[in-house]
């Protein structure tokens, strides 16, 4: 019988313990984790590098951490144990592929929360209008740039963004472009991504902070 693995669009830092959860799959009554980077196979009331697996369903794991419990949606928006307010210390971020092979994610810009594409190909990240006005970015009076794309040129706006975070992993003065169309996502480019040290195996995303 072959097994059902779903895609990781949850991502979930338990900064208390020091330690980064994500979701990849389910396989049975087994939850398919990634703890600190590392991929883990956990069966319900098992515990594995503190981490306890309380249920498992094809669309999310219920796991408890230090006597608090979380639930692990597929597709679900970031949970952060141990208070959200915590210094974004981490050192390593790890996404798997979702549908097409896309590396999504859920983070924060100035700290409101955002949806993350990672883009290789872009220099920068780049966010539509709407995501810029709804967390408070001030653009308009940012230096314009031009910009090509696949349906041509466009006018954007250059900007600097005070911090960008995903997990426990957070990162200062970020360059970006505000972008005058609508986008689905944020696009996580090379302004970010060259920050980290990539590795890509099969599905598997881990971007390692630079010293």
């Amino acid at each position: 019988m072959r097994s059902l693995v779903a895609p990781l669009l949850a991502l979930v830092s338990f900064a208390a313990a020091a330690q980064t959860v994500s979701l990849s799959g389910s396989m049975g009554d087994k939850a398919l984790l990634v703890i600190n980077g590392t991929p883990r196979t956990v069966a319900v009331g098992a515990t594995r590098d503190g981490v306890k697996v309380v249920a498992v369903t094809p669309n999310d794991a219920t796991v408890e951490l230090n006597g608090k419990r979380v639930v692990l949606a597929l597709g679900g928006a970031q949970v952060n144990l141990g208070g959200a307010g915590g210094a974004g210390s981490g050192t390593r971020i790890v996404m798997t592929a979702g549908t097409g092979g896309h590396f999504l994610g859920d983070g924060s810009i100035n700290g409101r929360q955002v949806r993350f594409l990672v883009d290789t190909g872009a220099s920068v990240i780049a966010l539509g209008r709407s995501d810029a006005e709804r967390i408070g970015l001030d653009y308009k009076n940012a230096p314009r740039i031009v910009m090509n794309t696949a349906n041509g040129q466009v006018m954007a706006f250059r900007v600097v963004l005070a911090s960008v975070r995903i997990g426990d992993v957070e990162v200062h003065n970020v360059e970006a472009t505000v972008n005058p169309g609508e986008m689905p996502f944020v696009l996580l480019g090379n302004s970010f991504l060259t920050r980290f040290q990539m590795k890509r195996e099969n599905d598997m995303l881990t971007l390692d902070r630079r010293l």
